[in-house]
């Protein structure tokens, strides 16, 4: 499965950025957005393993919950 890269705003706008075959490239590729961007940019590059753009989308588009760790 393919690794896909996204801009990604503060309101869920996506932004396709490319798509990789393997994990150290797509990472790499993020990397060098997250340095290169703007102070004022408040959007975050983000990278996602998915079958297709389609579930890459969903799975980015979807909030997802805070993480408990451990109990209160």
């Amino acid at each position: 499965m393919p690794y896909f890269v996204y801009r990604v705003s503060p309101n869920l706008e996506l932004r396709y950025i490319d798509t990789k075959d393997r994990y150290q490239e797509a990472r790499a590729l993020v990397r060098s957005l997250r340095q290169e961007r703007a102070p004022e940019d408040d959007g975050d590059y983000r990278l996602i393993f998915a079958n297709q753009q389609g579930e890459a989308e969903k799975l980015l588009s979807t909030p997802r919950d805070e993480r408990v760790i451990g109990e209160d």
